[in-house]
């Protein structure tokens, strides 16, 4: 990714373009180093709810003008808050670029949050707990979170608690922006046919008016994992699992290493060996996968499967042997190349979505204050060994490291006669 424009306002503000000429759409947005893990205790889920209320109201626009304004000429207007991100963003013809460009602006920057809005939202985030309450496969991962990072904020829902969403009210928002954004740790982010100039003029007609918020804001870091094993019976028809732990942060040198290995046990692949050797071998489970996402300070390694409840012991033990055998097996020539390979090819079709990428410049900006190019990942996926995947699978896939949480179908009682 050498092949892209970057350009900082005297703010703090950084914008990156990437010129693609033969595309007609522009996608473009602001990626903030904002998210949930940023809450205070009583502050859970107002990330999230900040992001749902940015659409509801600017010192200069309804929520009608905004749904409306991209609307109208088939444009896309959207936005999501993670652990450590929140993102505001939009896809349309790049003719429109500048109309989303100010509105994209305004709502990040000028949101009112007005007081009979927060009252309507509340009750659709509410519902999109039940919603998620409903999916036991959701819902499991949330749960998990905070299972492995215990009471830390990593371990919160990113949706919060109806408590705490129940609560919220104008000045909880104006204050959380007040404490979290700052104008250094914030990107805007563009992939389209425009020239760079254009985009330049656009981020000092829109941008370099903001005032600069700088200075530190800390996010305390997590330690002290201990494995824990959680039951949960539920209203549900399938038993769900998911077994995983803490694994290495943004920075560590090892998070693609540990990448490739997760990919191996647990990738989209149909040859990852969690598919061939659960799903192909025994039918015990329709998705079983492994996922790795790594965070700031650290990561997090999870396996997921659905099954039936009287399976679910019998798959953990399978799922255990195939993490044993990446303990204590290295991987033989063949296998390596392979693996290599597979990955490089995934990552090379992600790549090709001119949206990611748009999002991909941005996240890499703010987590490592530069973008890997696609050949600097291939040399390092190139690099790693088979003993190098022994060392990580023994660090981080021991049995003591993993916790088990589960989800059981409820017991039925007979019924009385």
């Amino acid at each position: 990714m050498s092949d892209y424009d970057q350009y900082e306002l005297p703010n703090g503000i950084r914008v990156l373009h990437k010129q693609v000429l033969h595309t007609k759409i522009a996608h473009l947005g602001f990626l903030l180093d904002i998210g949930s893990r940023d809450e205070r205790p009583e502050q859970q889920g107002l990330a999230h709810f900040w992001e749902h209320m940015a659409f509801k109201g600017t010192e200069k626009r309804k929520s009608f003008h905004i749904l409306n304004r991209l609307e109208t000429v088939g444009g896309e207007l959207n936005a999501y808050t993670t652990k450590e991100k929140i993102c505001f963003y939009a896809s349309l013809l790049s003719t429109h670029f500048e109309r989303a460009f100010e509105l994209l602006t305004d709502l990040t920057f000028n949101s009112v949050f007005p007081e009979k809005e927060i009252e309507k939202e509340r009750g659709v985030i509410l519902e999109e707990m039940s919603m998620y309450e409903d999916a036991p496969e959701d819902a499991i991962i949330d749960d998990f979170d905070d299972v492995v990072f215990g009471g830390h904020s990593l371990g919160h829902n990113i949706l919060g608690t109806r408590e705490s969403v129940s609560s919220f009210q104008q000045p909880d928002f104006r204050q959380f922006l007040t404490e979290n954004i700052r104008t250094d740790r914030l990107v805007f982010s563009s992939v389209s046919n425009l020239p760079f100039k254009e985009v330049k003029r656009l981020a000092d007609k829109f941008l370099a008016p903001l005032p600069a918020r700088l200075g530190p804001r800390p996010r305390t870091a997590f330690s002290g994992n201990q494995r824990v094993d959680r039951l949960e019976h539920r209203p549900i028809s399938q038993a769900h699992c998911l077994i995983g732990g803490p694994a290495y942060a943004i920075n560590d040198p090892r998070r693609i290493p540990f990448f490739m290995l997760s990919n191996i046990l647990g990738g989209p692949g149909m040859n990852s060996r969690l598919n061939l050797g659960i799903r192909e071998k025994y039918g015990l489970v329709y998705t079983i996968d492994a996922t790795y996402s790594p965070y700031t300070d650290t990561g997090l390694f999870g396996i997921y499967f659905g099954t039936e409840k009287k399976q679910v012991n019998r798959t953990i033990a399978l799922v255990q042997k195939e993490l044993k055998r990446l303990r204590e097996q290295a991987l033989g020539t063949a296998q390596l190349h392979t693996s290599k390979e597979q990955l490089m090819g995934q990552m090379a079709m992600a790549e090709e979505s001119n949206g990611g990428l748009m999002q991909l410049l941005a996240k890499s900006t703010l987590d490592l204050g530069r973008v890997e190019s696609i050949n600097e990942i291939f040399d390092r996926v190139r690099a790693v060994t088979s003993s190098e995947l022994l060392e990580l699978a023994n660090d981080v896939l021991r049995e003591d490291n993993l916790s088990v949480l589960q989800y059981v179908p409820e017991v039925k009682l007979p019924r009385k006669k």
